[in-house]
């Protein structure tokens, strides 16, 4: 990316489709940063009592009708449910502008869906994740053809106020991303939750318990990183023959946790790839 964050989004206009979550946590990071000015984001949100909320607090302007939401952005971020998707597609279709950049944070929307719903060619999809909102997440993205380089780094300034930003090298990558990365912060709070409980069960208090494993997953996710080690090898740094590692580790392989966690990000995958075909029927929520 050619140019500073800041040089490339000085004078952008930024407009988010839906201003649930995900959207105001993305206005928050890139306002926070002093990225943009309030003045270069618009809103489209239909809950008069969440626009005045939004407008508010970040001193933005949001506005009910999505087309009008849309007119004057550079980069049009589609932050809905994905129930809602066909309906605004058909708002905003024949509105924009050849240079726009329409991005898509919905999961199981394919660049070819919202092309031709939208009847516009220059989308990107994306997928982040739930620590974006603290400007700490990473978030997987793809261009489609029509999306030259000047707003491919558009596009990746925008996404990368939340955190990590990752050109995948194909659109088949957004589904496998949300299978591990997208999906991938609920495998790792659970596995906070297990050890928790585990400390709870041996007599500990659960706010010790909470201090101790919030801190070791901290530490060690940014040990790996400093490191550049495998993590095979740093766990084996840690394993003493006979030792208490070794005998939990031989009880999480017994278990079949590698298994379990393999067959956990298939299920994810397979359901990702399921919502992009229009298959609707069971498996859970991706966001």
């Amino acid at each position: 990316m050619e140019g500073t964050v800041q040089d490339i989004l000085r004078d952008a206009r930024i407009a988010f489709i839906g201003c649930g979550v995900m959207a105001e946590a993305i206005m928050a990071v890139l306002l926070r940063g002093e990225l943009v000015h309030p003045r270069q984001i618009t809103g489209g949100e239909p809950i008069p009592s969440r626009r005045e909320e939004l407008a508010a607090r970040y001193g933005v302007r949001i506005v009910s009708d999505n087309r009008e939401a849309a007119a004057e952005a550079d980069l049009v971020m589609l932050s809905i449910k994905p129930q809602t998707l066909d309906v605004v597609m058909q708002e905003l279709a024949g509105t924009l502008r050849p240079e726009q950049v329409v991005v898509s944070i919905i999961p199981g929307a394919t660049i070819a869906h919202l092309s031709q719903g939208l009847g516009h060619a220059a989308v990107v999809r994306s997928m982040p994740n739930t620590p974006a909102q603290i400007g700490s997440g990473v978030t997987a993205w793809y261009p489609a053809p029509a999306v030259d380089e000047r707003i491919q780094a558009l596009v990746e300034a925008v996404l990368s106020a939340m955190g990590l930003s990752v050109r995948v090298d194909s659109e088949d990558q957004i589904d496998m991303a949300t299978a591990l990365s997208g999906t991938g912060p609920a495998y790792v709070f659970q596995m906070m939750e297990a050890l928790i409980d585990a400390g709870v069960h041996l007599g500990l208090h659960r706010r010790i318990a909470e201090q101790l494993v919030y801190q070791t997953m901290l530490g060690s996710v940014l040990f790996a990183r400093e490191s550049g080690k495998h993590p095979a090898e740093l766990r084996n740094m840690v394993t003493t023959p006979g030792g208490t590692t070794a005998a939990a580790h031989y009880q999480m392989e017994k278990g079949g946790l590698r298994t379990v966690i393999a067959q956990a990000v298939w299920a994810a995958y397979k359901r990702a790839e399921a919502l992009g075909a229009g298959r609707k029927n069971g498996g859970p929520e991706l966001l």
